[in-house]
């Protein structure tokens, strides 16, 4: 599997034009702890910090969980974190469609703002 985790913090952060620094202050990390993150040095992040890390980046929450290896309930047998956040990190996309992707979504973001 690999560091999906990390990658996707990385990849979101990178989307957004944010800074390490910009992203450790609020979700109240260290930057050097947000790099091992990034980097899959962490094995199971503890679910608050993971928590404060989707309000930072914007990212659903239970996607965070779910990728830090945290079993994310179901709701009427259909996983609760977003299908649509499954799809981009599904194989079946390259990494440029992932981004160009990501990059459209956090464009909508910003019209709606």
């Amino acid at each position: 599997m690999g560091n999906a985790l990390g990658d996707q913090l990385r990849e979101v952060r990178q989307i957004r034009g944010l800074a390490l620094k910009a992203v450790a202050e609020p979700a109240k990390i260290s930057i050097a702890y947000l790099q091992k993150l990034e980097g899959g040095d962490v094995q199971q992040p503890n679910p608050n910090v993971l928590h404060r890390l989707a309000k930072v980046l914007e990212i659903p929450y239970p996607t965070l969980m779910e990728l830090a290896g945290y079993v994310v309930p179901e709701k009427d047998g259909v996983l609760a974190a977003n299908t649509f956040d499954h799809a981009l990190s599904s194989s079946d996309l390259t990494e440029e469609e992932r981004r160009a992707v990501a990059a459209f979504i956090a464009h909508l973001r910003d019209q709606r703002r």
